[in-house]
């Protein structure tokens, strides 16, 4: 079933992961310090990829990878800009865990947070924020449902839906 889209929310499909990573860089350029962008989906359904996108619209130029075992990646953009919290919930097993992990400690920090399996902790989440919902359709094609939780998501969401539509594709010099 296809959601119902409202100002909160948008679709898109990508068809590379190129076009994932040149999506993340857009929202990444988007995001201001206590942003949080809750990430679900399948494993490979392309979460780290849309990450590493938004590392990289943030001005972060080392590697950005799934913090899965560690649980948190710190990541500074080497401007001296707003850093990126990357959290993975996929090993904890409920809010508690997530609380215990010092999660909010990220949440109120003075950076962006973007959080893969979030859905794990969505109880302790801030009211107002970014989800995504991405879903694996085939080896290279990701749908991608954004759904902004309050006014200043709407903003993001907007000039986001925007950016890309008047794009209507993702050029090849978006995709560097």
């Amino acid at each position: 079933m296809t959601p119902i889209l409202t100002q909160d929310s948008f679709d898109i499909i990508t068809h590379s992961a190129r076009q994932t990573l040149a999506v993340g860089r857009r929202l990444g350029r988007l995001l201001q310090i206590g942003d949080v962008v809750c990430l679900q989906g399948e494993l490979g359904s392309g979460k780290t990829c849309l990450t590493q996108g938004i590392g990289a619209g943030m001005g972060i130029e080392e590697a950005v990878r799934s913090p899965t075992f560690v649980l948190v990646n710190e990541h500074e953009p080497v401007d001296g800009g707003v850093p990126l919290f990357h959290i993975d919930l996929y090993r904890i097993s409920g809010a508690h865990e997530a609380l215990a992990m010092g999660l909010d400690d990220y949440l109120y920090d003075d950076g962006v947070t973007v959080i893969e399996w979030a859905e794990r902790a969505a109880e302790v989440l801030p009211e107002h924020c970014l989800w995504v919902h991405l879903t694996y359709l085939d080896d290279t094609k990701r749908s991608l449902h954004f759904c902004a939780q309050g006014e200043r998501y709407r903003r993001i969401l907007s000039a986001l839906e925007q950016e890309l539509s008047a794009r209507r594709s993702l050029a090849p010099a978006d995709e560097e």
